[in-house]
This record gives C-alpha cells, structure tokens and sequence, in this order.
C-alpha cells in the first residue's frame, strides 16, 4: 500500500511551488508592461548588421528629433550609452557581463510617458538572442540591417549567406526592413527571409547620397548609413532637408574614423584611427578613403596592433595587409610579432619595409616617432591603425594625436 506524504511533506511541496511560481508571476507582470510600453510607442526602429550600427542608430534617431519626435536611443558600439530625447549620452555603466537583458532594463528606465520612438542596436550575436531581441523586447516596425559580412564566425555562422540568416532574426514582421547591403547573392537571401515574416523590403542606393549631403559631418561618415537614415526618414514622412539637419546634428560614434593632421619636427602627419575596423571588406573599403589624403611624396604606414587574446585576428589582418592593402611601411605593436612578421614575409611582404614598434622590441616612445615619423625621408606621413584598440603602444599613440596642435580635415574637401 502507497503510503500518504505527510503534512510537512506537502506543505513543503506548496512552499517550493510557491517559490517557483513567484518569479515566474514576477517576469509575466514585467514582460507585459514591457509589451504595453512599447507597444505604445508610435516607431520602433531595430538596427542590426555587421558593420555601422552605432553609426546608423545615432543617425535615425537624429532624424527623429528634427522632426520633433521624442526618441530614445541606445548604442553598443565603442561605448555603450543610452542617448536621450536631447541627444545626449548617458554611459552604460555595468557591473556584470553584458546580457540582452539590458534592452529591458532601458526601456523600463528611460522609455517616459511622453517618450514615442525608441531605437535599439542589436546587442546580440548569437541568432536566437538576436530574435528574442526583436520578438520579445523590440518588437520593431522598422528593421535596419546595415550589410553582411565576415564576423563573429564561430557563432553566427561560417558564410555570408548564414550570417545573413543569423543577422534576418532581428527583421520586424508586417513591417519595413531597410538595407543598404548590395551584394546580389545576400540580397536575394534577404528578400526570402523578408517575406517570411510578411514584411517589405527596401535597399536603399548609397550613390543618390549627394556630395553636398556629406558636407555637414564633421566627420568620415558613410554614404551607406546616410541612405538608411534618408529612408527611415522617407518611410516617416519626413522631409530630406530635416532629415538631413538631424543627421549631421547627432553626435557620432566614439570609435568614429577621423582624418587629423598634425606635425612632428619638419613632416607633416595625417592620422587615421582605423582601430575600430576589424572586418576584411570594411578595411579595404574605409582605407580606399584613408589613401585619397596622399600626395606624390607621402610615405603610407599601416600600424597591425595586436593583442595578446586574439591571436587569430593578428593573423588574419597579416594577411590583409599583404595581399589587399597598398602601404609603403607595415608596423607591428603590442604582441605576436615574431608571429605576424613571419606571416607578411610568407606573403611575400618584404623585410625592410617591416617595423617591429611593439612588446616583444619594447622601445620607448620616442624611438617608435623617430623609426615611424622621422626617419621615413619624406615631409608627409600617413599613419593608419588598423587591427585593435587596446594595446600600450596604441594608447600612446591616440593620446599623442590628442595632445597634439593638430586640424581636423574631412574627407568632403578632398573629394571638391
């Protein structure tokens, strides 16, 4: 014969259930006042892709606040911030591992009463928390994917077509999906994936952005974003000339690519900080631009700056270089340079024009100006870093930059 639990026993059974319970009542009141707060807003704007997503959501929610909406946006990109209806940023200070969870957190803090756009750069990269980003949190009515290309491989999968697939998570159903990507084979793949969730798709065409329309950046910006930005305007009603004004009023991105000039003794020096660049395609493409600030004189110097936790990039970038980038001299800072120099020479990148500037050398400062600047021959220097932000050579490079007397120039006077 079975025998009863007692009443002890059940009792705990009712405690444990009601523990369980409480959490779960807990996230079913939180996850519908998420639901009703957004729900409520009159534009959701998700931005994803590989490439330009900080840049792009700064951009669409300066189009909002010239047209008088009250926007709230949130970047991951070189810095994490919440950006207010004023267009001001408020850094995200942490004190864990970042989560998707702090999409919620957001808009449970900033998303006010009065409040009635929000923009959101995906945070994620594994493809299921990207769609739980737009189905649960998000819940988008404009989708924003800024192109497909090589990265994060190990999670979002080994071709462009499956990271397409991966990045498509976050386009919004019975909604807009704008893109600006234009490779044929991707774009197909899109539109399938578009249509599934019973949404429209538009690719926007980066040459309609007119040279005038780039005059007001204060900084390299890129026709691409520009065309997104221009849509998401065009889809809102919008007019183009205050679409515009938004555009080139919202602050950029940290890690922005800007061109300054500076002078060490007698040579001239045009800076590029390219560190933020870490995809093949992008490189070649932002250093197309980098180059036109070249003359018949100038030496170009590409610094590969390596750290320590990723290996396989240094190599990669190696290899870059070498076989895709046109540049006289070739830097190595922070680690693996035996490594690295190894790499360019099986390249085919000759010796002499390789610089070991980094950890393994371990040279002052002052003999990194001197190899890098001064002993070049030449009254013009242009320097590109390329690779990684954070090694002890970058950081005093960028804080030279920065103390400098230098001038911005920007890359709409080279090209009048």
């Amino acid at each position: 014969m079975t025998s009863r639990p007692g009443t002890s026993t059940v009792l705990e059974l009712v405690i444990a259930a009601g523990a369980c319970a409480l959490p779960t009542l807990r996230w079913y009141s939180a996850t519908k006042k998420h639901r009703n707060t957004v729900d409520a807003l009159d534009v959701r704007i998700h931005v994803n892709g590989i490439r330009g997503k900080s840049s792009v959501s700064r951009l669409v929610a300066g189009v909002l606040r010239a047209a008088n909406y009250t926007p709230i946006a949130k970047t991951t990109g070189s810095a994490a911030v919440v950006i207010d209806r004023h267009g001001v940023d408020h850094p995200i200070v942490r004190s864990g591992p970042a989560t998707i969870l702090e999409q919620l957190e957001i808009v449970d803090e900033w998303v006010l009463d009065d409040v009635d756009a929000l923009v959101i750069e995906c945070m994620a990269i594994n493809p299921a928390y990207q769609n739980v980003c737009e189905t649960q949190i998000v819940r988008s009515d404009i989708g924003c994917l800024t192109n497909v290309r090589e990265d994060h491989q190990d999670v979002m999968g080994e071709t462009l077509p499956e990271i397409a697939r991966s990045l498509l998570n976050t386009c919004p159903s019975n909604g807009v999906l704008i893109t600006s990507e234009q490779n044929p084979e991707i774009l197909g793949i899109i539109k399938r994936e578009v249509e599934k969730k019973n949404s429209k798709l538009i690719v926007t065409d980066p040459s309609t952005v007119e040279l005038d329309d780039m005059r007001g950046f204060s900084y390299i910006e890129f026709e691409e974003n520009v065309s997104i930005g221009l849509e998401v305007a065009r889809q809102l009603d919008i007019p183009r000339n205050v679409a515009l004004r938004g555009m080139w009023s919202a602050e950029p991105d940290p890690g922005v690519l800007r061109i300054e000039n500076a002078r060490v003794r007698d040579v001239d020096v045009t800076w590029a900080n390219m560190f933020a660049v870490n995809d093949r395609e992008s490189t070649i493409f932002v250093m197309d631009r980098v180059l036109r600030f070249s003359k018949e004189s100038t030496v170009t110097i590409g610094i590969l700056n390596n750290r320590l936790d990723r290996q396989q990039r240094a190599l990669q970038f190696a290899d870059i270089a070498a076989r895709d980038l046109d540049l006289d001299i070739l830097v190595t800072f922070g680690a693996y340079e035996r490594v690295v120099t190894d790499r360019l020479l099986a390249n085919g990148f000759p010796q002499d024009r390789i610089l070991n500037l980094g950890d393994e050398r371990g040279v002052s400062w002052e003999q990194i100006v001197k190899e890098m600047i001064l002993d070049r021959g030449t009254d013009h220097v242009l320097i590109a870093g390329l690779v990684n932000i954070h090694t002890h050579q970058a950081e005093q490079l960028m804080e030279f930059f920065d103390e400098a007397e230098t001038s911005e120039v920007f890359l709409h006077e080279q090209d009048a």
